[in-house]
């Protein structure tokens, strides 16, 4: 289970490093081997290869009236590798699509990661807590 938030920063040619709480389960779990695709929301997920290849089935299971989210997510994915520095390159195309800079932020989200831009995370962020508490969360005991 990945969670927590680190902020980060790409380097010239777009790559992320892994942080180190993040880099021995990724090992041990994936060999390293990172799925990145697009999210709904504007941002990235990236997924350690075995999470990815579930979430992949579940996509692909989905009816034609899906289609259009299927290409999004299918289509967009993009398997990479761990360098021997810990770095993962995002590319250009995903970067552009999540409107990524160089301050990044990466959440852990359980199964997987969500990669942002650090400044439109906290736009998001600002905006979620806005919008007060959905009714899912008001019996939730904190």
């Amino acid at each position: 289970m990945f969670q927590g938030a680190s902020a980060l920063a790409l380097d010239a040619k777009g790559r992320l490093s892994v942080p180190a709480r993040h880099r021995d389960v990724l090992m041990a779990t994936a060999q390293g081997q990172l799925t990145i695709t697009k999210h709904p929301e504007g941002c990235l997920m990236v997924f350690p290869r075995p999470a990815w290849e579930s979430f992949r089935d579940k996509i692909a299971a989905l009816p034609m009236s899906a289609s259009g989210w299927k290409r999004i997510f299918l289509g967009n994915a993009q398997d990479v590798e761990m360098d021997g520095s810990s770095r993962v390159l995002i590319s250009p195309e995903l970067r552009a699509a999540a409107g990524l800079t160089k301050d990044v932020m990466l959440l852990g989200m359980g199964s997987h990661f969500e990669l942002w831009d650090a400044a439109r995370y906290a736009a998001h962020e600002a905006e979620v807590m806005q919008q007060g508490m959905p009714d899912v969360l008001k019996d939730f005991t904190f």
